[in-house]
């Protein structure tokens, strides 16, 4: 509904500009302003390690390889996309040249498929891991403009040219303010690599994914080539409140915050009568957690009943966990009917090991959305059951009719006894 509503508004923006550069085009033309193209640079390893062969049954090599010309053929027009390598010419043992050796194999511009494919199909494993180097180039390849730039790193070992720390490197890259963020994903890796992929990613509000298998490297890659297509939207931080009457009142929007471990954070949205209310929260682990969490988003009214919530749990190894909720308010008669205050309770389950740090809290997104509502909303609130209210309603029924044939049959089982 969120992206239906939103494509509406879309479509209603484009037919009002198209009808205003048909009745004024000099105008329009004067007024015009082009917008830069997002640019992608691609950053593989190509080292020795990557013809390690535990990708399906195949090398790690062959199943980047494949990635990319899936992602190649798949490549939204008005991306600039360029691919640069790393470890990629120098098969030597001297740390100084192998330090060296990264170079652009496909420059960032409008794409050639078929000349970037070309390119991408002569790549060996050859060398060393100079993935500092390579980030300090492709920051280097992106420079200039005002778009979306973004930088997928795929690796599967950690930086062998030390000192030159990678995330260092990656916070050197964040402090110049240009807006560069890095993805990066790791086949196959160990704890140290993990770890370090982590810190370049987080050091420049990028992700960092753990790939075992193709299709997850293919779907990942293109998941984030196509997110640099997307239309950039800045959150705006917030500081949530330990109890609903201290808390924020927020629009329509979209919001940063931090949940420290164990703590509920409280949000307040005012939502009028035949408007209804879209909010979902994400709360992602930027450190080492325990393998068992959960998170919660509770809408409940300023008397503390609740009236809907979404929750999601899960084990195991994660990035992020995310939830939503719905609460359409119901139309009224009167015109000046006040808006409810509608208050959104934050709280995660996860848990740090005693040996990471507990502070600062961990990041969340919160997203908020007060749309018209739909026709004939009711309030799901009813009694604090949410629309659990209609299942238990169903289950009344159905106990009733089952309570009324087990009699009759009872009554009846009886009567034949007595005749007999």
């Amino acid at each position: 509904m969120i992206r239906r509503q939103r494509l509406a508004v879309g479509v209603c923006a484009l037919l009002a500009a198209l009808t205003t550069g048909l009745t004024f085009p000099t105008a329009a033309a004067a007024d015009e302003t082009e917008q830069a193209a997002p640019k992608v640079e691609l950053v593989l390893d190509v080292s020795g390690s990557m013809r390690t062969r535990d990708i399906d049954g195949g090398t790690r090599m062959a199943a980047a390889k494949q990635a990319f010309d899936d992602v190649l053929d798949a490549t939204p027009q008005d991306v600039e996309l360029g691919i640069r390598t790393l470890g990629a010419n120098y098969p030597g043992n001297d740390r100084k040249e192998g330090c060296k050796d990264t170079a652009q194999l496909y420059p960032v511009g409008p794409l050639d498929r078929t000349d970037a494919k070309t390119a991408v199909a002569t790549l060996q494993p050859t060398g060393w891991t100079p993935i500092g180097p390579a980030l300090l180039k492709a920051a280097g390849d992106l420079d200039g403009g005002s778009g979306t730039r973004r930088i997928v790193l795929i690796s599967d070992g950690e930086d062998t040219c030390q000192p030159l720390d990678p995330c260092e490197v990656a916070r050197e890259i964040a402090a110049k303010g240009i807006g560069l963020t890095i993805d990066t994903l790791g086949l196959v890796p160990d704890s140290k690599t993990r770890d370090q992929l982590s810190c370049i990613a987080d050091a420049t509000g990028g992700t960092y994914t753990s790939v075992q298998h193709k299709e997850e490297l293919t779907d990942r890659v293109g998941q984030l080539v196509h997110r640099a297509a997307d239309p950039v939207v800045t959150p705006v931080a917030t500081s949530g409140a330990g109890q609903c009457t201290s808390a924020p009142t927020l629009k329509s929007g979209l919001y940063t915050d931090r949940a420290a471990f164990g703590q509920q954070r409280w949000y307040k949205v005012d939502v009028k009568p035949g408007q209804e209310l879209r909010a979902s929260v994400s709360v992602a682990d930027d450190r080492a957690v325990n393998p068992s969490y959960g998170v919660l988003l509770r809408a409940v009214t300023a008397k503390g009943r609740e009236i809907v919530r979404g929750e999601a749990a899960g084990t195991g190894r994660t990035d992020m966990i995310s939830t939503g909720l719905r609460y359409p308010k119901p139309s009224s008669d009167d015109d000046n009917a006040p808006a409810e205050t509608v208050c959104l309770e934050v709280a995660h389950s996860f848990s740090a090991p005693a040996s990471v740090k507990s502070t600062p809290g961990l990041p969340l997104e919160l997203t908020v959305d007060v749309v018209s509502g739909p026709d004939q909303a009711h309030d799901v609130a009813s009694f604090g059951l949410g629309r659990g209210w209609w299942l238990l309603g169903t289950l009344v029924l159905i106990g009733f009719l089952a309570g009324v044939l087990w009699g009759w049959l009872s009554r009846w089982r009886v009567a034949i006894w007595r005749t007999n």
